[in-house]
């Protein structure tokens, strides 16, 4: 391990956290709130840390970053941006308590929306901005926003987009890794454009349509509001965030094709699964519904959830804790695929729910027939055996990470349903679970040391399992 470039990377994305956080002091200064000073101090922190990890540090010009340093920048590199990303709310005073404030930043940079505020409304504009910021950058990845940089620096950065996109497809859009970055941030920019102006449509402020534009595209979910969506009460806004929620959690590399004239949607079988999902689950949580309310109404809310939960966005249009229980079961259940490979969405993600899905179905045929070859494909290609092995052991993994850390949180005391919940909603960048943690409540009442592990399976499931566990390896740190 090359300790040096590493924190020479990280350098670069302490300041990148330092410059965002000015947008955040422009918003606090035109609204003329106290906490413009605090925030612009902390800003001024982080670029001025980064920028001495960058130019002191010495780095190896043109050098490409090996597999170890990848996986060490990326892993690291969403530790140490919550870190800084905390300041504001530590220096304000919004978040005095440092475990608090950590919190919300981890889960504003992986994009989980748990939130620990009781009162959301009571934060100032320009604090409520960065909470919406950091869910946007992490949204698609600081160390993504990273590689359109890194060759301007001297660092190559194919090692970390192997590492950030550490699923079982790794398309590259064109050769250079630079080149891809740029894509892809054009594609989430123009949709968040174009996001916000529809909300502002429908009655929103602009201060409101962009924080909740940075949160859907982001599949992130923190509102500027106590009551989250549901505060708007307007069918038309629930109609917008959940189209956006559902285009945010699809294949980003789609809608790149879709722009360049190639409508590819229809024929890929991660977006095949994941729209079928989402209509069988919706029409499920309808009928449970209709007892109780009118037929469009029921849609509107059963979709609405089904989608944020499905894009592990977070949002909420009702209290789905007080739905009858079909409708919890099968909104947990939503919670551990989470988006498509490729998506800033969470969770295991469709493709590898799908793989696993026909692999257990060619079983089952080998059971009829011993002696048949019958190989697993994906998008009309045989997919190799090394891809399925990855496959099963990230979802043991995923589920022994469940396991022992929802051992660890109900041995403090807490109850069956809300630690569940509460840690898948954490693995997969949900936000709100169920029982204490539903989305009208919030994670501020928990013990200090339940945070803490919730805050490690955010990263972990941000990270998607590998990237942070191949630090634990010995054979990682042999030279």
């Amino acid at each position: 391990m090359r300790i040096v470039p590493v924190l020479s990377v990280l350098g670069f994305i302490i300041c990148a956290v330092g410059i965002a956080m000015m947008a955040a002091v422009l918003f606090s200064f035109y609204s003329d709130e106290p906490d413009v000073q605090p925030i612009l101090v902390s800003a001024l922190i982080s670029i001025a840390v980064g920028v001495f990890l960058m130019l002191f540090m010495k780095r190896l010009e043109g050098d490409e970053l090996r597999a170890r340093e990848g996986f060490a920048i990326v892993t690291f590199g969403w530790i140490v941006a919550p870190l800084f990303g905390s300041l504001p709310f530590l220096l304000s005073g919004a978040i005095p308590n440092f475990t608090d404030a950590y919190f919300e930043s981890v889960s504003g940079f992986t994009t989980t929306g748990a939130s620990i505020l009781s009162d959301i409304e009571s934060l100032s504009q320009g604090l409520l901005f960065w909470r919406a910021m950091t869910q946007w950058l992490g949204g698609m990845g600081i160390v993504v926003l990273s590689l359109a940089i890194l060759p301007l620096l001297g660092v190559g950065g194919m090692q970390l987009f192997k590492a950030e996109f550490a699923g079982p497809t790794k398309d590259k859009l064109t050769p250079r890794i630079a080149e891809t970055a740029r894509i892809l941030w054009s594609v989430y920019v123009l949709m968040t454009v174009v996001q916000t102006g529809l909300l502002m449509a429908g009655g929103m402020s602009f201060f409101d349509a962009i924080c909740h534009s940075f949160a859907t595209i982001a599949t992130g979910g923190f509102s500027t509001k106590n009551a989250s969506i549901a505060h708007f009460n307007s069918g038309y806004i629930d109609v917008v965030v959940t189209a956006f929620m559902f285009i945010a959690a699809t294949n980003f590399p789609l809608h790149y094709a879709a722009l360049s004239g190639k409508f590819r949607y229809f024929k890929d079988n991660e977006f095949q699964f994941f729209s079928i999902s989402a209509i069988v689950a919706t029409m499920l949580i309808v009928l449970v519904l209709l007892p109780d309310h009118d037929l469009l109404n029921s849609l509107r809310h059963a979709a609405f959830n089904v989608v944020s939960i499905m894009s592990s966005t977070g949002f909420a249009s009702a209290d789905f804790t007080l739905w009858a229980p079909l409708a919890q079961i099968v909104l947990f259940l939503l919670m551990f695929p989470g988006g498509c490979a490729g998506s800033t969405g969470g969770g295991m993600k469709n493709v590898r729910v799908l793989l696993l899905l026909k692999t257990a179905g060619n079983e089952l045929k080998r059971l009829v027939h011993p002696q048949a070859v019958i190989p697993v494909r994906y998008n009309g290609r045989m997919v190799e055996q090394d891809i399925l092995f990855n496959i099963a052991g990230f979802i043991i993994l995923y589920l022994v990470t469940f396991a022992t850390a929802t051992i660890l949180i109900t041995s403090s005391g807490l109850d069956l349903v809300t630690s569940l919940s509460a840690v898948v909603a954490a693995m997969s960048n949900i936000g709100p679970g169920l029982g204490a943690v539903g989305p009208m409540a919030n994670y501020g009442g928990l013990p200090d040391m339940i945070k803490w592990i919730l805050a490690a399976c955010m990263v972990i499931g941000r990270l998607e399992i590998f990237t942070v566990f191949v630090l634990f390896s010995r054979a990682f740190w042999r030279s």
